[in-house]
């Protein structure tokens, strides 16, 4: 498993995670750390539990059992857990869906806002300001005033990343960013989070873009079966693997003819 080189706690630790949806078990025994400043990228065929794994280092699906540590706040999911307790897991992450998931209704601006105004209690004049900077580091200072309908789907996903960063979180989450994307939008987005690994953040993405995975990755989670199957540096995960199975996935995703 991937650790702090320097022998420090990560960022980000996952212990036995399980999670089930009626009788269908998705993640059977997940495991793996973040350390502080890097980017582990999740890979894996459909019905894996890729997305699973992101949505319950922040509790928006709630895990059956396991152990989560993010920071200085860890849940154990086999006892019973404070809603205070939750709330303080997933303010350490922000998340940036499949899906834009802006407000129709409120402005590039607004939509920013939104999380550090009404949720943290932050002044409304730091929280603009912030905004300005953040939608300036994703290359769109100039959209602050429109509406999420006048935007391309790939400036409402950097709208998206710069809603998330406002909230000033730890960790950030990134679910297939580019799914719904037209081929051509994708650069930017992939752009950008590029900019925020040179940057230091701390990240886990979820991805199909295998050679994206290759250029930003610290860490590579193959999952099956909703269990990590392989992992390690891109360069032996991605390029040498040893896993059967990650070698066939590869394949078909690389050379699918």
């Amino acid at each position: 498993m991937t650790g702090p080189a320097d022998g420090s706690e990560p960022l980000l630790s996952v212990r036995g995670v399980r999670k089930s949806f009626g009788d269908l078990q998705v993640l059977r025994d997940i495991s793996f750390d973040v350390p502080a400043g890097t980017v582990t990228t999740v890979i894996g065929p459909s019905g894996s539990g890729k997305t699973t794994v992101l949505r319950t280092l922040n509790a928006l699906d709630r895990a059956d059992a396991g152990v989560i540590r993010v920071g200085d706040v860890t849940v154990d999911f086999a006892e019973p857990v404070d809603r205070a307790v939750l709330a303080r897991l997933r303010a350490q992450s922000g998340m940036v869906f499949q899906a834009h998931n802006l407000f129709p209704h409120r402005t590039v601006l607004e939509n920013v806002i939104e999380g550090p105004v009404i949720v943290q209690k932050r002044p409304e004049a730091d929280a603009i300001a912030e905004a300005k900077e953040l939608l300036a580091q994703v290359g769109l200072a100039e959209k602050a005033d429109q509406y999420p309908y006048q935007l391309s789907g790939g400036q409402q996903q950097r709208v998206g990343i710069a809603r998330a960063l406002a909230l000033r979180p730890q960790l950030m989450l990134f679910d297939e960013p580019t799914s719904a994307l037209d081929p051509e939008l994708v650069g930017d987005v992939l752009r950008v989070i590029k900019e925020l690994a040179a940057q230091g953040w701390t990240m886990v993405i979820v991805t199909h873009e295998i050679r994206f995975a290759q250029q930003v990755a610290d860490q590579v989670l193959f999952i099956e079966g909703g269990v990590v199957l392989e992992s390690g540096p891109p360069a032996q995960v991605l390029g040498k693997p040893e896993q059967a199975r990650t070698r066939q996935f590869l394949r078909r995703i690389l050379d699918p003819i």
